[in-house]
């Protein structure tokens, strides 16, 4: 009977070291996904430029996934804009390259006016919005009275059927 006892206890002893071993492997598991995610979430400073949603206020013009949305207007203003926190961005240089071509893929043409290079303008149909970058951010602003005018051409439509 002493014997069985022992192989009890033994046995416990093992349950017991197993668990101990097992909560052991988890939490280095754990602290190992926190470090690669907190790793790969400030790997980069320059933004990728390979993939984009819809702005905010315009959700057919492109804009950084990795951008995050600041501040936005809301209510009766003059101005429709968006800003994006997007660090890596230095406003005394020209918008990349890969950006400009998103731009485009997504139907958007710049217009001819003048630019210094961090703030252009972009039409698609009847649409228009201002690209402004400065360091860490870009602001997407559409002109209201634009937005105006289109809703007020499609209301008209709207009556003369």
């Amino acid at each position: 009977m002493n014997t069985h006892l022992e192989t009890v206890i033994v046995g416990e002893r093992r349950t017991i070291m197993l668990r101990r071993k097992g909560l052991h492997v988890a939490e280095i598991i754990c602290a190992g996904t926190i470090l690669l995610i907190g790793s790969g979430c400030g790997a980069s400073a320059e933004p990728s430029w390979k993939s984009f949603d819809g702005a905010a206020n315009v959700k057919s013009f492109p804009v950084p996934k990795e951008a995050n949305k600041t501040e936005q207007t809301t209510g009766n203003s003059d101005l429709d804009y968006v800003r994006y926190a997007l660090p890596g961005l230095k406003e005394d240089e020209n918008i990349p390259e890969p950006y400009l071509k998103e731009i485009e893929s997504w139907g958007w043409t710049q217009k001819e006016v003048e630019e210094n290079g961090s703030s252009l303008v972009f039409e698609k149909g009847k649409n228009i919005v201002h690209l402004t970058v400065h360091d860490g951010y870009l602001i997407i602003t559409v002109p209201t009275q634009m937005k105006k005018q289109v809703i007020q051409g499609l209301e008209g439509n709207k009556t003369n059927k």
